[in-house]
């Protein structure tokens, strides 16, 4: 009943301005947040006897962390992975139950509705501060991806995979369509809207290999070890550009998949206006120029 009446209750978006400490991370019980080099944060979900399954707890420390690097001007790039055996169970099995439990209850299914609404704006909420995360997120992908899992990685901007990696659009096993981003996202990522449908309908799983092959990865790795230094190493190359450049590449790439060709350069337009107006650009032209000078040391944001 606790959990019931803690899951109802309205949903609270929170604005997160952070100094660049990594003691500012430390809060959350279910992430292992580090710095492994200067601009990159790994995010690392930290559930493992649990298989990283996502409860409440978990996600709403993912939504907040992802708030809180938007704002950090120390974070330039992100790596998201999992502990353990598994990049991501899915949904944790009691907190369904008791979603289902508020959805069965006794009462009119009008009002019922009404309760469950914020609930699941929350959790999508909490998925898609991962897109709107200014900075880039790479996520590194090992052993099983599955339901909300799913979600997680097609909100992220770069995905990588071990070799033993598999994805699973799980939710029609449990009773249910997926409702906090799959749907949503994978067709915009995977070129073949007859696979998608496929993956979504039937909850099969697909392998490292075939999504390497239809575009959700691009990258296979042999291996954990050997996926987390190339996730790192890629998210090193990315924070060592300008943040401007990076940030507003993002931003803009975001945009455009949402609207018309012509609606993207339209914002370009806008945005560049005032962005071609950066220091970054006469620093990264100049050490362009002349290949032995050291790499240009931008300013934070």
């Amino acid at each position: 009943m606790m959990l019931m009446q803690k899951l109802a209750q309205p949903a609270l978006r929170q604005t997160v301005r952070m100094s660049s400490s990594l003691a500012d991370y430390a809060q959350y019980k279910t992430l292992n947040v580090t710095q492994p080099s200067e601009y990159v944060v790994h995010v690392e979900m930290n559930r493992p006897e649990k298989l990283n399954a996502l409860n409440k707890e978990m996600w709403k420390d993912l939504g907040v962390c992802f708030q809180q690097l938007h704002e950090d001007p120390a974070c330039r790039a992100v790596v998201l992975s999992g502990a353990g055996r598994l990049f991501c169970a899915g949904i944790d099995l009691a907190d369904l139950a008791a979603l289902g439990g508020l959805a069965m209850g006794d009462g009119d299914a009008a009002r019922k509705a009404f309760q469950m609404h914020p609930i699941i704006k929350r959790f999508q909420d909490w998925i898609t501060d991962l897109e709107r995360c200014r900075k880039p997120v790479v996520a590194a992908i090992h052993g099983g991806c599955v339901g909300g899992g799913v979600d997680l990685v097609t909100a992220a901007d770069i995905r990588l995979c071990s070799q033993d990696a598999f994805f699973q659009v799980k939710e029609v096993d449990i009773g249910l369509a997926a409702d906090v981003g799959t749907l949503q996202r994978l067709p915009k990522v995977i070129g073949s809207r007859s696979l998608v449908n496929e993956l979504c309908l039937t909850a099969r799983r697909l392998g490292s290999q075939e999504a390497l092959q239809c575009g959700l990865v691009s990258r296979v790795l042999s291996d954990r070890h050997s996926l987390t230094a190339a996730a790192l190493s890629l998210a090193a190359t990315i924070a060592s550009k300008s943040p401007v450049a990076v940030q507003s590449t993002k931003l803009n790439l975001t945009y455009s998949r949402d609207h018309s060709v012509q609606e993207g350069l339209d914002h370009m337009v806008a945005w560049n206006g005032v962005m071609l107006q950066s220091e970054d650009i006469m620093k990264a032209a100049t050490a362009a120029m002349d290949r032995k000078a050291p790499p240009p040391d931008f300013a934070k944001l």
